[in-house]
């Protein structure tokens, strides 16, 4: 049995096609998304809207919760004064944009979900969360030490877990328990640049999971948002130019 999981799309609808598709040709049905739809790209609506049209199962990043829930944008202290500056114009543009009815979805998402899935006699408990456990804002890399990862397998009782948030993918395993970040789909920060997301693939004896990169018209992406509202800064950011 194999499973889709994804996050981190933020507007960017030519790379979620991408990725969909992808899902697609390899014949996966079960499909789960870890939130950030919106924000950065042009197509935070259609992003929606492919999610509810498509029924995947999706959790409520931190972009999704400040837009559904109208909350305030606080500056993050990493950026540049260039980023904060682009930050609040690119959040405050969807925040116009999303439609009612999409800021209402986005409000209502799960925070994360558990599953459960039972493969011959053997049950693998399964962790979805954005970022962490217990928030959608927090920065859990591979380098963190493991008391971290293992106080989130502690309180989830998951055999796998599965996070977004830092967009960089990584598979790592801590004696028989797995992290994995799937990277973004939208707008990673690898080098590459590339659509990310992972497949997990369950079987009796044992799960493992893949982390597949995929490259999109990202060119289209840079016109889109050059001929937005959205600050320039996103473009030159899919670019590797900041």
């Amino acid at each position: 049995m194999k499973i889709a999981i994804f996050g981190d799309i933020h507007g960017n609808l030519p790379a979620l096609e991408t990725v969909l598709n992808d899902i697609e040709k390899r014949g996966i049905k079960q499909k789960y998304c870890l939130g950030d739809l919106v924000d950065f790209a042009p197509w935070g609506n259609e992003v929606i809207d492919k999610i509810k049209e498509l029924n995947i199962s999706c959790i409520m990043g931190n972009h999704d919760e400040r837009i559904g829930c109208d909350l305030p944008i606080i500056p993050i202290a990493r950026h540049s004064e260039i980023e904060t500056e682009a930050r609040f114009i690119a959040i405050n543009h969807s925040k116009k944009i999303i439609t009612k009815e999409n800021k209402q979805f986005l409000a209502e998402l799960p925070f994360h979900i558990k599953l459960n899935y039972k493969i011959g006699q053997k049950h693998w408990n399964i962790q979805l969360v954005h970022a962490s456990i217990d928030s959608n804002t927090n920065y859990i890399y591979e380098s963190e030490d493991d008391e971290i990862f293992n106080a989130m397998f502690t309180e989830s009782k998951a055999d796998i877990i599965f996070m977004g948030h830092t967009h960089l993918s990584y598979i790592k395993q801590i004696e028989d328990k797995w992290a994995v970040n799937t990277g973004s789909v939208g707008r990673s920060r690898e080098e590459n640049r590339l659509a990310s997301y992972a497949i997990l693939t369950l079987t009796e004896e044992k799960l493992e999971t893949e982390i597949i990169q995929l490259t999109y018209p990202i060119d289209k992406v840079v016109e889109a948002i050059k001929n937005s509202e959205i600050p320039n800064y996103y473009a030159d950011f899919l670019l590797n130019k900041v």
